[in-house]
């Protein structure tokens, strides 16, 4: 059992050493006092334990930890979540441990950063937490975060929102897309006349994305592995110099990602994912562009699906007047939708007879992250985690490479036609 724990943990955090999978194995058998003063201070956490009990009325959850966890409770309304913030942690228990169950339809947990990770729990209705505490375990292993959970009306639900002493961390979620954002540095030896690539991975740290059909492979390692392969291709081509919105597992909101790429000028934006479908028949690559309207219900479903990223890691929603919306989608549309149109275009080109696409491989909708209104941007699905199929293709390096060196031969055509017409 703690055989998988421990490989939960590696892939939760990259910073869990051999050393961090040895305790793990001393916790499971009861050996972590003997060893717990050898933990380094700048260890992430391990939860090494879960478990939730409970019903539509009142819910427990209980994480074991190797030491004393700090932590803050925080409220989100539309829709109601309790998220759990704490420092970086390495979550090394299995999924099922903590699958929702009685007040919680969703729960969700993860590294947000290099310091620290969440727990997000959507809730059936207005619920809060009765008691929040850390406790010692009985057995010496450590210390247990206890969370129960009980159902309130809607009036104390909204209450806890307002009076929350955490109104200074909402208001800088809401204001993130107006900072500046220092943690992605800008691409390496980028010459005055470089085309510079922004290519984006999608979902990361407590957003997995979708989990393969078979191998239970999750979406953000996916497209991690297509984004660092992209980005080291593209980077061998004179003239042209990419980068990634994001390096490791690390959770970016979508505004975010849209910063970083134009903070560093970029002149194409490539969003990376593979999706998954209730349709586990359906197989093969999709283009997307921005749109306000959707080109098929398919569409529709999938951006709807990806544009709530956001409240998957516990931040604020913040909705734009109606009228700043459609000024930004006027000007993408108006600015940069042929561009976008055109690169597409390109990429289906270099697909053809080489790489399988499902009908009508170019669609669009309202992606939040191809809402740049100034840089040309693209969401390529790969294919489906949902069929067994694309599965097997998303996971093999030689087909990665063949996908990598197509996408360079697109990209190299757009930009050549850019440099023709004078851009």
């Amino acid at each position: 059992m703690f055989k998988r724990a421990r490989i939960a943990a590696k892939s939760a955090g990259r910073r869990s050493t051999f050393a961090r999978r040895i305790l793990t194995a001393l916790l499971a058998v009861g050996l972590l006092p003997a060893v717990a003063g050898s933990v380094a201070a700048g260890d992430p956490l391990l939860a090494y334990g879960a478990r939730i009990v409970g019903d539509d009325a009142r819910t427990r959850i209980v994480i074991d930890f190797d030491r004393e966890p700090r932590f803050s409770v925080h409220y989100i309304a539309n829709p109601e979540r309790i998220v759990i913030d704490l420092p970086a942690t390495a979550f090394g228990f299995p999924a099922k441990d903590l699958a929702a169950r009685g007040l919680f339809k969703d729960i969700r947990y993860g590294k947000m950063d290099e310091e620290s990770a969440r727990i997000v729990l959507t809730t059936a209705g207005p619920v809060k937490l009765a008691l929040a505490k850390v406790q010692a375990d009985e057995a010496g292993k450590g210390h247990r975060l206890v969370l129960d959970a009980e159902m309130i009306d809607k009036q104390a639900f909204s209450e806890l929102v307002k009076t929350q002493s955490w109104s200074d961390r909402a208001s800088n979620d809401q204001a993130e897309a107006a900072q500046t954002t220092s943690a992605i540095p800008a691409p390496e030896k980028a010459a005055p006349g470089d085309f510079v690539i922004a290519v984006d991975a999608g979902h990361g740290g407590i957003d997995t994305g979708a989990i393969g059909v078979d191998t239970k492979t999750e979406e953000k390692q996916v497209t991690l592995a297509f984004a660092k392969a992209l980005t080291e291709r593209l980077n061998k081509e004179p003239g042209i110099k990419a980068f990634l919105t994001r390096e490791d597992d690390e959770f970016l909101s979508l505004s975010q990602r849209v910063l970083i790429a134009r903070q560093n000028h970029a002149g194409l934006f490539i969003s990376l994912h593979a999706d998954t479908l209730k349709q586990k028949d359906i197989r093969g690559a999709t283009v997307y562009t921005i749109s306000d309207k959707a080109s098929d219900k398919l569409a529709a479903d999938l951006a709807e699906r990806e544009n709530l990223s956001d409240q998957i890691a516990g931040k604020e929603t913040v909705a734009e007047p109606p009228e700043v919306a459609d000024i930004l989608l006027d000007l993408t549309r108006r600015e940069t939708q042929a561009f976008s149109i055109s690169l597409a275009e390109s990429v289906l080109n270099s697909f053809k007879d080489q790489v399988g696409t499902i009908n009508n491989p170019h669609r669009h909708a309202g992606f939040r992250v191809l809402q740049a209104p100034d840089v040309p941007s693209i969401l390529l699905e790969l294919g489906f985690l949902s069929n067994a199929d694309d599965e097997k293709l998303l996971l093999d390096e030689t087909w990665r490479g063949k996908i990598v060196g197509l996408l360079t031969d697109a990209v190299k055509r757009y930009r050549a036609a850019v440099i023709a017409n004078g851009g």
